[in-house]
């Protein structure tokens, strides 16, 4: 079973970080976070590896070689051009095409959460997704019925809501609904969406954080220490 890393993008809201460093490679917790989502993906048993590269391509293919230190198999699909989500999945279509299915993850993401639930599909599906709690990106004052303060509660989950994790598994015929530019979250999930074909995996217990901003780079860290 192979996985893609989507790993072309600029990452403007992480400058100056990634003025010379491209995204995937900014250290969170002492380990470049595409090493982390490797090194997650490698623990279920997923050991082949297609990389989508388009920004600093060059200081990632060097980096991460062949795979062979980190015990797995990488190959590189590069853009010449920003091609988006939808498009970058596209141009590694001929590593993928015979598979039955594979994985997609964002390059911006630390988790925990087991991956194989998503592999599950029913047939009549063409891809699903990971969703999780939306985290809080403010503490949370809780009240009772005469307003007195009972409690406060630091950036909680806010389990009523779900989002997209950035952690997909698709069937091979994803590729005929896949656009040569754009982004598979704005055009092709809302139509299959549309057409039944996509379906959702709800994780709550699960460590997940998106690492967007040199504030994140902080906060994420330290959460990562915390949990070794």
């Amino acid at each position: 079973m192979k996985a893609v890393i989507l790993a072309g993008g600029r990452g403007k809201r992480l400058r100056p970080l990634t003025d010379e460093i491209p995204k995937p490679l900014i250290e969170v917790g002492g380990k470049p976070i595409i090493v982390w989502q490797i090194e997650w993906l490698r623990s279920y048993g997923i050991h082949e590896f297609v990389v989508c590269a388009g920004y600093l391509k060059e200081r990632i293919i060097n980096s991460l070689g062949n795979g062979s230190k980190l015990g797995v198999k990488i190959g590189y699909v590069v853009e010449e051009e920003p091609l988006g989500t939808g498009g970058a999945i596209k141009n590694a279509e001929v590593f993928l095409k015979n598979e039955e299915g594979f994985f997609v993850i964002n390059g911006d993401i630390i988790t925990t959460l087991n991956p194989l639930e998503l592999a599950k599909l029913d047939s009549k599906y063409v891809g699903v997704i990971a969703l999780v709690p939306l985290p809080s990106p403010y503490g949370i004052v809780e009240v009772d019925d005469d307003f007195k303060v009972k409690s406060f509660r630091e950036k909680p989950l806010l389990r009523d809501y779900w989002i997209n994790a950035g952690v997909y598994y698709f069937r091979s015929k994803i590729f005929k609904y896949l656009p040569v530019k754009g982004d598979v979250e704005k055009s092709v999930f809302p139509m299959l969406a549309e057409l039944g074909l996509l379906k959702a995996v709800k994780y709550e217990e699960v460590f997940w954080r998106s690492v967007d901003t040199p504030k994140d780079v902080e906060e994420v860290s330290k959460l990562l220490v915390e949990k070794s």
